[in-house]
């Protein structure tokens, strides 16, 4: 019988799940490019449908049809595909949002998960990175650069995703931490140039 601690672990997994931390953050970062408006809210909207929305309904019918052993993608071999189909949506996103003049940290949101989809596909080709923490660490980043110093206050959140991965052993302490690693600088580096 699964302890309190192995509860937590799996109800933090699901509330760091990349696609539920991209929605929210594509969604505040869309609000903010649009002054805090609806208008901005709209373009994180059409955003979250390429970033997230699309490829997890990709994933989510793999489970279905049983290529895909769970809507974590826990096993390395079966990551590639998912992983290419998230980075051929959240490019085609990027071009849409770009053709019709989405504000720029929107785009360079978007972006900046493309490039993080190019890494995450590269690596786990070899080693199984946690992507969990890689979005987690990556949107605290985010968070930082945009709202500013007191939204160091997220700053737990990539720990706690690092935490449940490892104490549901979905992956090693390295895995964590190398994905948080990736996940922070590739956020730093292209949203913050392209802000």
């Amino acid at each position: 019988m699964p302890g309190p601690g192995l509860r937590a672990a799996r109800l933090i997994t699901e509330l760091t799940a990349p696609a539920v931390l991209v929605t929210v953050l594509t969604m505040l970062v869309g609000w903010f490019g649009g002054n805090g408006g609806a208008h901005g809210l709209a373009w994180g909207l059409l955003a979250t449908v390429f970033a997230s929305g699309i490829p997890f309904a990709y994933i989510v019918g793999g489970v279905r049809r049983g290529r895909l052993t769970d809507h974590h993608v826990g096993v390395r071999e079966q990551r590639r595909t998912p992983l290419l189909f998230g980075l051929a949506s959240a490019a085609v996103g990027w071009a849409l949002l770009a053709a019709f003049g989405a504000p720029r940290p929107l785009l360079a949101l978007v972006a900046a998960g493309v490039v993080g989809l190019v890494v995450a596909v590269t690596v786990s080709h070899w080693w199984k990175m946690s992507i969990h923490t890689a979005v987690a660490a990556g949107a605290v980043v985010v968070l930082v650069l945009t709202f500013g110093p007191p939204l160091l206050a997220a700053v737990p959140v990539p720990v706690l995703a690092g935490w449940s991965r490892v104490r549901l052993r979905a992956h090693t302490l390295p895995q964590v931490l190398v994905g948080g690693t990736v996940g922070g600088l590739v956020a730093g580096a292209v949203y913050g140039a392209l802000t």
